[in-house]
Parts: structure tokens; C-alpha cells; sequence
């Protein structure tokens, strides 16, 4: 249980970490600093955890019509966050949210299904 919480929190840092560094490197207006890109990630990571269950447990109570937008208001929430509380995250101009928030919802959401894979794949080989 241990190991499987652990890889899950893996697996969700690492996914927010892709998840940054490609928004800053594809959006304008989207910038990260070396020293603070620990701490924005962890944020980030811990901002979208806490956020994701209460904005859809809100969403299916009060609003069902809503449900498939709850990831990308829980990441432009969580980014709102990280780059408030964080030195390490900036991002300037309508244009440059709208696009941090979808790259980085959906390379966090590709990167939480194909990162345990590979995971597991190296798992297997080392075991073999």
C-alpha cells in the first residue's frame, strides 16, 4: 500500500513537472524559475489534488452540466495557486492562462496514464 501511494504521488509530481515545463516552453507569457520550480510543482500537485474531488463533487451536486470542465477549472485554480504562493511560476496575459491551463491539463492528464506504464514496464524488465 505503502509503494502504490508513494508511485502515485510519483506519478502526480512528475505529471505536474511535465505538465509546467512544456506550458513554459510552448506558451508566451508562461515562465518558470529554476530555483522555484520545486516548490510551483509541488503546489501545483497539491492545489490539483485537494481541488479536483471538491470541484466535482460541487459540479455533480449543483451543476451536472459542468462535469467535464471540472479538470481544467481544478488546473487553473491550481496554477492561480502556484504561481501566488511560488516565486517559481509566472504567467502574464489572458491568452497565456488560457492556453497554460489546457496544455497543462492535458499533458498532466497524458502524463498520469502513460507514466505508470512506463513505470511498470520498467519494473518488469529489471525483475526479468
Amino acid at each position: 500500500r505503502v509503494i502504490r501511494f508513494l508511485l502515485r504521488v510519483a506519478v502526480f509530481l512528475g505529471s505536474a513537472a511535465i505538465g509546467l515545463l512544456v506550458a513554459a516552453w510552448l506558451v508566451p507569457g508562461v515562465s518558470l524559475s529554476a530555483l522555484g520550480f520545486i516548490t510551483a510543482v509541488v503546489i501545483f500537485t497539491v492545489a490539483q489534488a485537494i481541488l479536483s474531488p471538491f470541484f466535482l463533487k460541487m459540479a455533480s451536486r449543483y451543476a451536472s452540466a459542468f462535469l467535464g470542465g471540472i479538470g481544467l477549472v481544478s488546473t487553473f485554480v491550481a496554477l492561480l495557486l502556484a504561481s501566488l504562493l511560488s516565486n517559481g511560476l509566472s504567467i502574464r496575459g489572458t491568452g497565456s492562462w488560457i492556453a497554460a491551463t489546457v496544455l497543462v491539463w492535458l499533458v498532466t492528464a497524458l502524463a498520469t496514464v502513460v507514466l505508470p506504464v512506463l513505470v511498470l514496464r520498467e519494473k518488469k524488465k529489471n525483475a526479468a
